[in-house]
């Protein structure tokens, strides 16, 4: 206890003021430097106190470590203050001690660390530089963003263009092949009417086709849909319009029950026609057809089908399936437009999914989905 007093005992020195003589203005420049210095110190370790107590910081024991030796420098000056007036010079150098003891351990705590922290900021280097490609990115597809507005807009002109530039011709054009007919029929040779009725059908195919491409190009258009759709139903609906179209027909269907999926029903519900209707074309010639839908799992993804035992098809030329206007039969045989599948893949496409086929020729085909 008496060593521990003797250790604040002032008795035997002098207070450092003497080596300043006392001169009043140098005295009061070394009180106020050493204690703005101080009190700065002492900021410093409180700020690294609370940021590691509120912010998961990395080495934050390192932090800790070199807020006391903050601290301890801070205290260092106070006591430079002290020890103007109060010779305690003990205590001083304890305090130097403590200081000397915390620098020393951080010392030893961030030379390990000094790889680690390296790593950090080539990982703080590499993500800012992915920040700036990021932006760049951003900026780039902005820009893409307003140039296919600009496009789509264009697109909408031209649709109304076709709509009505293009229709009024094909009415007029069947609209007097018809009059003919009417009127002079009787006096017509027989080539002749051929000819005429040949028009008629070429102009009629043409508004088909052009209603085949407005309804393909609305697809790409306007925000869709994202509420349960029931799939099996859709293909119920579908199947039975089928069946009302040509009740001669024997077309066994096959529909797994409450396959449900997350989409735009209308648009959902034009893919599933176009695809029933393939399949119920291609199946006319086949005694005992039919027709399935389901679904099957694939890489933890379900993967629905539609599948025929009709005429299929010669795979080598699955390339052309989805194209506008591609047909791999010729159209005396299946009538169609060539647009049906091209609509599918482009509904398909806008719910984040694919489409593909599978078939052989005389043994059907499956055409395959994801949504």
């Amino acid at each position: 206890m008496k060593s521990l007093t003797s250790l604040f005992s002032a008795s035997g020195f002098m207070p450092h003021g003497h080596c300043y003589l006392w001169n009043g203005p140098l005295v009061w420049t070394m009180v106020s430097s050493d204690f703005l210095i101080g009190l700065a110190y002492a900021s410093i370790s409180i700020c690294l106190y609370l940021l590691v107590r509120r912010i998961k910081l990395p080495f934050s024991g390192m932090f800790l470590a070199f807020g006391l030796f903050i601290a301890a420098c801070g205290l260092t000056h106070f006591m430079e203050i002290y020890t103007l007036w109060i010779p305690a010079y003990w205590v001083s150098a304890f305090v130097k001690i403590v200081t000397a003891v915390a620098s020393v351990m951080t010392a030893i705590w961030l030379f390990p660390l000094m790889k680690r922290i390296m790593r950090l900021a080539c990982e703080v280097k590499v993500s800012d530089e992915r920040r700036v490609m990021l932006e760049d990115l951003t900026s780039k597809l902005r820009a893409k963003t307003v140039s296919l507005e600009a496009v789509n807009q264009e697109l909408e002109a031209f649709c109304h263009s076709v709509s009505h530039d293009l229709r009024a011709p094909l009415r007029s054009m069947m609209g007097f092949s018809n009059s003919v007919l009417d009127d002079f029929g009787d006096k017509l040779e027989p080539q002749a009417r051929a000819d005429i009725n040949r028009v008629i059908n070429a102009a009629k195919k043409m508004g088909d086709l052009v209603d085949g491409l407005l309804n393909l190009s609305k697809l790409t258009r306007g925000d869709i849909l994202n509420v349960p759709v029931n799939l099996s139903q859709l293909v119920s609906g579908i199947a039975t319009d089928l069946q009302a179209t040509a009740p001669q027909r024997q077309v066994s269907f096959v529909i797994e029950d409450d396959l449900i999926v997350r989409g735009d029903p209308h648009l959902l519900q034009a893919a599933l026609v176009n695809l029933l209707t393939n399949a119920w074309k291609f199946t006319g010639k086949t005694e005992n057809a039919r027709i399935e839908f389901g679904k099957k799992d694939e890489d933890k993804a379900f993967v629905y089908f539609v599948k025929d035992n009709g005429v299929g098809f010669d795979m080598q030329f699955s390339n052309k399936l989805f194209g506008t206007f591609q047909r791999l039969h010729p159209e005396r045989e299946f009538p169609g437009t060539g647009i049906g599948l091209a609509t599918v893949q482009r509904i398909i496409k806008r719910h984040g999914g694919e489409v593909w086929a599978h078939a052989r020729v005389s043994e059907g085909a499956t055409f395959y989905f994801t949504i």
